[in-house]
């Protein structure tokens, strides 16, 4: 088969969630079959064993020509006609729910620009669901959540449903997944060589960014207090500048630094990584690591979430402390990988820190049964369903009779442009002023004019 894999998230050393795991789907898929991997973004992976390349719209309407299977995610097919009306296999992968990420991190956009963006994500999904002939998820929950919102557009239904009473050929869960190889260290990253954290200090990992769905500040008031009495704890943020330069800074990132320099905290007890760290070179921050930790809010998005740093911390077989909820931190329990705690819980998040820090055989063997877990979620054995599917990749049988799914369509994909001109920027400032006073109404503003300015170059690259 010829397979285009597409993503628009960035393809470089650098790389976050998305694109690293358009990366390995691509990886898997090319053991068997001729593949591209294209991004309608930057691309920069020059020893990559099959093709990556940049795409624009004509770029892309090339490879939909080209291929047999387009395996897809985010905002890609959107308003791309050409690619919803192919004839061509189009699987999507859903394993982020968008919409519901939105509804965290529109805060940033005011309350208009909120309402916009959860209804524009909304409407792109519907777009999707309504189109894709085959469907991937992380995990049960989340295949549970979406069969819901594909049975409300209609595509469940008798041709589908007979086809697969399971449904497991329309969606099935292809988690993320970890290396088969365990993770080998290159260098020193962090003790000894981040100013501040010594050899045989204590490092407490925030494996990636620092999104509006996370709570980076009950883990810096534990801190806080743990220090009192554990002088040698260090806590070390990963990444702060996301590798794509479309995603701007969160509110939550602003917020952690801020309050980490109210308690005296920054560059003696928690440390923030400015940049991204490169893909090949993660594993040697995480094992300077003794403890991986991932706190959230407790919010839906939390209930449908699966977050892919934990899979890290499994893989270089570090002990996890979380906040419970979420489907990673029902694993953490049922499997004693670590300790899960309530969310804005400091008292519970200290307790658990304090307890595998002070005991080295309850972290080894912690650590022990992270590092079997991770022979389990492998990226071979995840990708199963998908490399399955991609052997003999089928059109979904309602999508051959559109009279089964007739009817579904009127209204649940049109998205709502945002009024870019004055009047829709004063009340964006407006906003702002309201929710975060004249500091986040400067921010949001100069984030405003560094995104018009690179999409204006990106429409005029010369």
């Amino acid at each position: 088969m010829r397979i285009a894999v597409a993503t628009p998230d960035t393809l470089t050393a650098r790389m976050a969630g998305p694109a690293i795991r358009a990366w390995q789907i691509a990886r898997a898929l090319s053991a068997e079959h001729e593949v591209q991997l294209v991004t309608t973004t930057i691309a920069d992976l020059p020893d990559s064993p099959f093709p990556v390349r940049a795409v624009d719209d004509a770029g892309l309407a090339e490879v939909e020509q080209w291929c047999d299977v387009l395996v897809f995610q985010g905002w890609l097919v959107h308003k791309r006609q050409f690619l919803l009306e192919s004839e061509k296999i189009l699987v999507a992968d859903v394993y982020d729910p968008l919409h519901l990420e939105q509804l965290e991190q529109g805060r940033d956009e005011g309350w208009r620009g909120r309402i916009l963006a959860v209804q524009s994500a909304t409407a792109v999904l519907n777009e999707q669901l309504l189109r894709g002939d085959y469907f991937l998820c992380a995990s049960e929950k989340q295949r549970d959540f979406w069969l819901g919102q594909l049975s409300a557009l209609g595509r469940v239904n008798p041709a589908t449903y007979d086809a697969d009473e399971t449904l497991r050929s329309l969606i099935s869960v292809v988690p993320f997944g970890v290396p088969e190889a365990p993770p080998a260290r290159t260098r020193r990253a962090v003790k000894g060589v981040v100013p501040g954290i010594g050899h045989d200090d204590k490092v407490l990992l925030w494996g990636g960014g620092i999104y509006n769905w996370f709570d980076p500040l009950t883990l810096l008031h534990a801190i806080d207090r743990l220090r009192r009495h554990r002088p040698d704890v260090r806590l070390f943020f990963l990444g702060l500048k996301h590798p794509n330069p479309d995603i701007p800074e969160m509110r939550m990132a602003v917020a952690a630094r801020e309050l980490s320099d109210r308690l005296g905290l920054t560059g003696n007890h928690a440390f923030f990584n400015e940049g991204w760290v490169e893909y090949d070179d993660r594993q040697n921050y995480l094992l300077d690591a003794d403890i991986g930790v991932s706190t959230h809010l407790d919010h839906v998005e939390t209930a449908f979430s699966f977050r892919t740093r934990v899979l890290d911390y499994f893989w270089a077989s570090l002990p996890t402390v979380a906040t419970a909820g979420d489907a990673m931190a029902d694993l953490i329990e049922s499997r004693g990988l670590g300790v899960t705690v309530p969310a804005g819980d400091v008292d519970a998040l200290e307790a658990a820190l304090d307890r595998i820090l002070d005991d080295d055989d309850l972290r080894a063997a912690m650590g022990a049964g992270a590092g079997a877990m991770a022979g389990e979620l492998t990226w071979t054995k995840v990708l199963e369903p998908l490399v399955e599917f991609c052997r003999k990749p089928q059109r979904a049988p309602d999508l051959l009779e559109p009279a089964v799914t007739a009817g579904f369509r009127k209204d649940l994909t049109e998205v709502r442009e945002r009024w870019r001109g004055l009047a829709y920027d004063l009340r964006t400032a407006a906003d702002h002023l309201r929710d975060g006073g004249p500091a986040l109404a400067a921010r949001r503003a100069a984030g405003r004019v560094r995104r018009v300015a690179s999409t204006w170059r990106s429409r005029d690259p010369a």
